[in-house]
């Protein structure tokens, strides 16, 4: 019915041990949470009621539903997306548009092959949810309702990132305007629901948290407008998402293949057929261009090696930071930015959560680039030319880090210059400022470097920019779980550090797992613990309100430690997965 592309799919996706090691690690990850949730209240309070029971069921169900959705969602469009793009990277793509394939068995196809994943990691995690209502304060009518509100999101999202995976050529274009597009669809959604002029109903139908917080809520069974923004949720998100797919099926075969992708005429092979080609009537000769001491530096900078439209990227995070500068300048001329910032167990400040979503996006497209810098060389053949040329891996490290950091700058900068608005209104100190910046550009690097680490220990481009943005979005996670946590409790944090002790350790163990994957050394594997234990230092002394010279010191050296251990094996060893790894590192059964 789907056609052959989901079928084939279909049929390999059992056979792939990853797919029963994913499915057990997502459980095995929401019961962890849910059990360090349990020991952290258990240090500051027992549950010896019912009434306590039922708050902790229901507090968790609060906090696991926006948690599902979120790694869900942006596991359905980045991976959608990078299936599509890493497709046409092959030229594998033209070959299937050459088939008896129609556009809706290409489109569905791809699309639900990539959706196999997300949603069966969905079905997997209901039985656990469906513990939650024995503890009281939530019914198994809610659970149902979450799980249909996500499993709609999901597919809004696939559908999303397989269509702009068949628009965009390069994998980076792909996935960066599949994110800036889904944020712009939450940031009307937002606009709408805070203009105060649409009954709740419609906010609830526009925006999936709102949506997933009401339905999760102790009073969702007794409200009847939660209950129809639900299902005018479902069934704005069905309407979109068959919008989207109806005119990628249209222009599926207009799209591609990209103009990129021209007819030359064939060559002649023999001499007499040199001798009877015409000679132009005019020939414009172009100087040579000079080319820098490093070409790896030169063709990042100087060329548009992501492709012409990495501008629509840049307009699209630009019309996204305009979007959250406003938000922050209505703060500020209101004076709810200038408030004191709480101290623990009350609220951050009002900036803290736009200024976090523009960097956390920052951060995730500059990595997204990092990964593709090398990705694309190898997808591309060039990388296997690179290697035998004269070319030292200081000039390929530090040409690409480099020129990632020169092609992003906008990314990078913009947020930069929030931060220095905020200084000058007064809504930070200067030496907090100066705190911010030395924090962002260590991370800056740091996501930059973890890209060209992934992108050379990958074979497969999907798995990379997977493996690569799995880091970014567990570390950036795991801080907003974490302070979700400790400021919901309210309890001691020396109480709080046996429980965190279990989530430190696990998550220690999934960064070694991604990043010393096929060159594991003893540096990256005391990165892999201590970054983790690093990151729970700083954000105790941070929701402490203290010094913060304290919270960005140890993630500076935490972060800059890593950096360096990703680094110094590609500067000296340069080891790289050729093509003979293909076999057993790719995508391929």
């Amino acid at each position: 019915m789907l056609g052959p592309v989901f079928n084939r799919e279909a049929m390999v996706v059992p056979k792939r041990p990853k797919t029963y090691l994913a499915r057990s690690l997502y459980v095995l990850v929401l019961f962890l949470l849910l059990c360090t949730g349990y020991l952290v209240l258990d240090g500051s309070r027992s549950l010896l009621t019912t009434s306590d029971s039922a708050r902790f069921g229901g507090w968790m169900f609060a906090v696991l539903s926006p948690l599902q959705l979120l790694v869900l969602s942006s596991l359905a469009a980045v991976g959608a997306a990078s299936s599509v793009a890493q497709e046409k990277d092959r030229r594998t793509l033209i070959l299937l548009l050459m088939t008896r394939l129609s556009g809706f068995e290409v489109v569905i196809g791809k699309l639900m092959a990539s959706l196999l994943g997300p949603l069966s990691l969905l079905v997997c995690a209901l039985p656990l949810f469906l513990v939650l209502p024995l503890l009281g304060g939530v019914s198994p009518g809610q659970v149902i309702s979450v799980f249909v509100v996500t499993a709609a999101a999901i597919v809004l999202a696939g559908s999303v990132g397989t269509v702009v995976g068949l628009w965009r050529e390069k994998t980076f274009q792909a996935i960066a305007l599949t994110v800036l597009l889904l944020l712009m669809m939450l940031a009307v959604g937002e606009l709408v629901a805070m203009s105060g002029v649409f009954p709740k109903t419609v906010s609830l139908a526009l925006s999936a948290p709102r949506t997933l917080f009401a339905a999760s809520s102790p009073l969702a069974s007794l409200s009847n407008e939660t209950a129809i923004g639900a299902s005018l949720f479902v069934l704005v998100s069905v309407l979109l998402s068959l919008a989207v797919l109806t005119f990628g099926v249209a222009k599926v075969r207009v799209w591609n293949p990209s103009r990129e992708v021209r007819l030359k005429a064939p060559e002649p092979e023999r001499s007499e057929e040199v001798s009877q080609v015409a000679e132009p009537a005019s020939w414009k000769v172009r100087p040579a261009k000079q080319v820098w001491k490093n070409p790896i530096l030169w063709r990042e900078v100087c060329t548009w090696a992501y492709g012409r439209k990495v501008v629509v990227i840049r307009v699209a995070f630009a019309l996204l930071f305009l979007l959250i500068a406003a938000a922050i300048y209505a703060q500020v001329q209101s004076g709810v930015a200038l408030e004191p910032a709480g101290r623990v167990g009350r609220a951050l400040p009002s900036a803290t959560l736009p200024l976090a979503i523009l960097g956390i996006v920052s951060l995730v497209l500059v990595n997204a680039l990092a990964v593709n810098a090398v990705t694309g060389e190898r997808d591309g053949l060039a990388l296997d030319l690179l290697l035998v040329t004269d070319i030292s891996p200081s000039e390929f490290v530090f040409g690409k880090l480099l020129g990632v950091l020169y092609v992003a700058k906008e990314m990078i900068l913009l947020p930069l210059l929030l931060v220095i608005y905020m200084a000058a209104t007064g809504v930070i100190t200067v030496e907090n400022a100066t705190y911010l910046f030395v924090g962002a550009i260590m991370l800056y690097v740091f996501v930059t470097m973890l890209g060209i680490h992934s992108g050379l220990n990958y074979v497969a481009g999907r798995t990379a920019t997977l493996a690569s943005l799995g880091t970014v979005f567990f570390l950036c996670v795991g801080i907003a779980i974490c302070m979700t946590i400790m400021v919901s409790f309210r309890g001691a944090f020396q109480l709080q550090l046996a429980p965190f002790l279990v989530m430190i350790l696990g998550g220690g163990a999934a960064l070694f797992a991604s990043l010393g994957w096929r060159n594991p050394s003893s540096a990256i594997f005391a990165a892999s613990f201590l970054l983790p234990l690093i990151t729970f230092y700083a954000i105790t002394q941070f929701l402490l309100q203290t010094d913060h010279l304290f919270v960005v010191f140890p993630l500076v050296v935490g972060y800059g430690f890593t950096t360096a251990a990703m680094m110094i094996p590609a500067l000296s060893e340069f080891e790289v997965s050729l093509e003979r790894d293909r076999g057993a590192g790719g995508d391929s059964a």
